[in-house]
């Protein structure tokens, strides 16, 4: 997912891009100049560093080098064992529930307390 502006007639425009299947889809975001965008693409550009009050999550490593979308499993298994429920809020926002209900069955990271926790909280759903 990346934000593309397009300039026309000197107006510029912000398009979100992203992949569907094999096709790229650009979907309409606003002017750029519009605040009600760029709210919007700053809520984009969140989702793609760890923000600074989940930090201490990832103490052992430096958290600005942290690519969520490569590290995803990492994320959620941190988030999962060592975080309480904002934190957890925070990967639903981000990864799909599918995905992190897949690493916490796979994981071994996460201690079997946690993931029973989990198990609860998910209903059994893929557990």
């Amino acid at each position: 997912m990346s934000v593309v502006i397009k300039t026309v007639n000197q107006s510029k425009y912000a398009y979100l891009a992203y992949r569907s299947g094999a096709k790229v889809v650009h979907k309409y975001l606003g002017r750029l100049s519009d605040p009600a965008t760029k709210a919007k693409l700053e809520r984009i550009a969140s989702q793609k560093i760890v923000p600074e009050k989940f930090r201490w999550l990832f103490w052992d490593v430096d958290s600005g080098k942290i690519d969520l979308k490569t590290n995803a499993r990492y994320v959620i298994e941190r988030a999962l064992e060592s975080g309480g429920l904002e934190e957890f809020s925070w990967i639903q926002n981000i990864y799909p529930t599918r995905l992190i209900i897949e690493t916490c069955e796979a994981s071994r990271k996460i201690s079997p307390k946690s993931r029973n926790f989990w198990r609860v909280w998910f209903n059994g759903e893929g557990l």
